[in-house]
């Protein structure tokens, strides 16, 4: 296993050596010539928040919703997500954290942006209402918080079994500089 651990590790090194190299110049950023962002260019792709897109766009609308532009989004999607939401929890009133109604709720949802906070506290949700969905740090429990959003009505207690998924910590601490991301298990 160690022998592994060496071959991943090497050519980890000698892809960073492939990808980075540097250079005595110090005269600033060089530009390459004859870059070309003419054409045109699609979204394959979002997922700003990864567990609302897989749980709410039906398999079907995966392609046309991570094709849609975040403005148009919730137009075109909520009426799915409500669905969705309601088919989840039939009875679903308001929930504890947006005080929103169902067609508010997936409303929301159906905008596929991270919004954050530039002005105040950055969280996914800390028990303030104020503060909810600006933003997310490593350790947020995202999981909790979603399932709270969807099934713990107007004060957050309402299904009680279904508002934890039990996964109270990361399996290894985060590094505290960068890249943040405990190392893999190997």
């Amino acid at each position: 296993m160690k022998f592994n651990n060496i071959k991943i590790f090497a050519i980890a090194i000698l892809a960073s050596m492939t990808v980075f190299n540097c250079n005595s110049d110090d005269d600033g950023i060089i530009i390459p010539s004859g870059l070309d962002f003419s054409g045109t260019f699609t979204t394959q792709d979002q997922m700003a928040r990864p567990a609302i897109n897989t749980v709410f766009v039906s398999p079907n609308m995966k392609d046309a919703f991570n094709t849609t532009i975040p403005s148009q989004q919730g137009a075109a999607f909520q009426a799915m997500f409500e669905a969705r939401l309601l088919a989840l929890n039939p009875d679903y009133t308001t929930n504890v954290v947006l005080g929103a109604d169902a067609a508010g709720f997936s409303g929301a949802l159906a905008t596929d942006v991270l919004t954050v906070n530039l002005d105040g506290t950055t969280t996914f949700f800390n028990g303030d209402p104020a503060t909810v969905l600006t933003g997310r740090a490593l350790a947020d429990d995202v999981i909790n918080t979603e399932l709270v959003l969807i099934f713990g009505g107007p004060d957050g207690s309402e299904k009680p079994g279904l508002t934890n998924d039990n996964v109270d910590s990361n399996d290894k601490a985060f590094l505290s500089s960068f890249p943040y991301l405990a190392s893999p298990h190997m």
